[in-house]
């Protein structure tokens, strides 16, 4: 139980935490999707470029050990409407992906998680904003995270973040960073123990309309860097196929996604070396974009 919780220290209480099963799949990369909701609760800036009201649920177990489960909640609301312009047409580049509208003032985002079991829990509450302009999209989030042991109470710390996405090449290879416990949140005085300062930085390379390349570097200031690297693969457009890798961890990843009308189911599955199998399911719904006056 020892091993396991160390495991998973470093993206629960001591970490920016996991967000949806498509990331999952990917390799546990954070900084680079985007059009995705869950997407906005890893860097606030994927917030910018949703037009239309998301909301999603997600469950997660480690290792089939019931006490390390984890369940989500991620709501995106666009604040106004763009009138909608024509996207050039981009080689390889299915029209939906091209002609994304961003909404006029930005995205909020709402997230809220629960990890853990009688024992030990960590409760996470995090409000993020996203805004595009052209093709920069910058975001900020601010995260409360409430650690709980059994008989010696709890501790609460307040976390904040900056992200930021850009399209180098316009809707073809795209760059993402985050830097996440700005504010070095102390969450113990015993030997000053903060929650870690984490950078993330990576990129996506849209190959052809079925092909999503990801690679992706995080450091922890007081850890070895982590390589990360993801592969989407969408042989049509309701049905994606994922696989990832992460060095640090020694893990491997793989995953599905279905769309379903307004309705997106997304399943993980990683596999660790030693500590065995985990799975993620998360399930999102889109809401159909009011008519413009």
């Amino acid at each position: 139980m020892l091993i396991a919780l160390a495991a998973t220290a470093h993206a629960q209480g001591n970490g920016p935490g996991l967000w949806g099963a498509r990331a999952a799949g990917l390799g546990h990369i954070g900084s680079v999707l985007e059009q995705d909701g869950w997407a906005g609760a890893a860097n606030a800036a994927a917030l910018g470029a949703l037009s239309r009201p998301t909301v999603g649920v997600g469950a997660e177990n480690r290792y089939l050990l019931p006490v390390l489960n984890t369940v989500s909640l991620m709501v995106a609301m666009p604040i106004g409407y763009r009138a909608p312009q024509p996207a050039a047409a981009v080689t390889g580049v299915s029209a939906a992906v091209a002609a994304v509208e961003a909404p006029r003032y930005g995205v909020i985002g709402f997230t809220a998680q629960r990890f853990g079991g009688k024992l030990y829990s960590e409760q996470r509450l995090g409000l993020g904003y996203g805004y595009q302009l052209g093709t920069v999209r910058v975001g900020a989030r601010v995260e409360v995270l409430q650690t709980s042991f059994e008989g010696l109470g709890s501790r609460r710390v307040v976390a904040a973040s900056l992200g930021g996405q850009a399209d180098i090449i316009p809707r073809k290879l795209t760059f993402g960073a985050t830097l996440y416990n700005l504010n070095q949140a102390r969450l113990y005085e015993y030997q000053d123990e903060r929650l870690p300062t984490v950078l993330r930085a990576g990129l996506a390379w849209r190959a052809s309309e079925k092909v999503l390349l990801l690679a992706e570097t995080e450091k922890d200031v007081e850890q070895d860097a982590d390589f990360k690297a993801g592969l989407e693969y969408r042989p049509v457009p309701v049905l994606a196929v994922r696989a990832g890798l992460a060095s640090l961890t020694s893990q491997l990843t793989g995953g599905v996604g279905l769309k379903i009308g307004a309705l997106q189911v997304d399943y993980a599955a990683v596999w660790h070396e030693t500590l065995g199998l985990s799975q993620q399911l998360s399930v999102a719904y889109v809401w159909a974009k009011p008519a413009l006056p």
